[in-house]
């Protein structure tokens, strides 16, 4: 039977503490909120219990932030997308942060299983004031399993609407997609790291981001296959392309170390369970 989840997150700041609270129904929620950084920043683990999506699942998670909250999401392990018979598995994703409003959207990487028939959207409105840095980290099969991407189709959509819109269709049988060096170049991992401003950053705050992405990049192993840009004067985005999903996640989590420092003066600080 086709699971229907649907998650409500709220990040409201209540006398200088970020509290957040949520409704749901079906499997999907949220652990316990936790404050390595202080009250100021609001750390969540977004559980989906059954772990993955089959043909007919669908999740929806919408994400909300008032004035003056900052909440950062993470996931306790990958999501993914499995084998389907021929219904599309999906996964929608709003995110909505008011003036004022800090949000980091940080969940791991979603494998796309042979014979899988999914989407992934991601639909991100900020008010003029707001800001987040967020992620988005595909992989195509399981290759250190011997476990390829031969079968199925993914969607993915990333949208700041009227500002900037990704959007790409990965058919397993588009060989000149996947393994063409003006494609995926044979690279089974497809991420991007953003930052998105409700006002238009200045040149200089563009350029501090593109530096510091750059710089990572120039002294990590897929200095040849990533590359920061800012298609927009309200986005910064460093895209990557990897053999598996472990290096480009270390260097996503190098740049967004450095541009959370770069833009909010805050420190390194991973959430607590990408250490078990």
């Amino acid at each position: 039977m086709p699971w229907h989840a649907r998650l409500h997150l709220d990040y409201k700041q209540e006398s200088a503490r970020t509290v957040a609270r949520f409704r749901h129904d079906g499997p999907l929620r949220i652990l316990q909120s936790l404050y390595p950084e202080g009250d100021a920043i609001c750390h969540n683990v977004l559980v989906h219990p059954p772990g993955g999506l089959v043909g007919g699942d669908t999740l929806d998670i919408d994400i909300e932030g008032a004035d003056g909250s900052h909440g950062l999401i993470t996931t306790p392990g990958a999501s993914r997308f499995y084998r389907s018979e021929g219904e599309l598995a999906l996964q929608r994703t709003r995110i909505r942060l008011a003036r004022g409003a800090r949000l980091e959207w940080l969940p791991l990487e979603a494998i796309c299983y042979s014979g899988c028939q999914a989407e992934n959207r991601l639909t991100i409105e900020v008010e003029p004031g707001a800001e987040m840095i967020g992620w988005d980290v595909t992989a195509l099969g399981l290759p250190n399993a011997n476990q390829p991407f031969e079968r199925g189709t993914y969607l993915q959509h990333i949208e700041v609407p009227g500002v900037w819109l990704e959007r790409g269709r990965i058919d397993a049988a588009d060989q000149r997609l996947l393994q063409s060096p003006l494609g995926f170049g044979g690279h089974k991992c497809i991420a991007s790291l953003f930052f998105v401003s409700g006002s238009p950053a200045t040149r200089a705050r563009r350029e501090a981001l593109l530096a510091h992405a750059r710089s990572l990049l120039d002294a990590h192993g897929l200095f040849d296959s990533a590359g920061a840009t800012s298609p927009h004067a309200e986005v910064v985005v460093l895209r990557v392309l990897a053999p598996v999903v472990e290096p480009a996640m270390e260097l996503l989590r190098q740049v967004w170390q450095a541009w959370r420092s770069e833009l909010w003066e805050l420190p390194a600080s991973s959430p607590r369970i990408w250490a078990t």
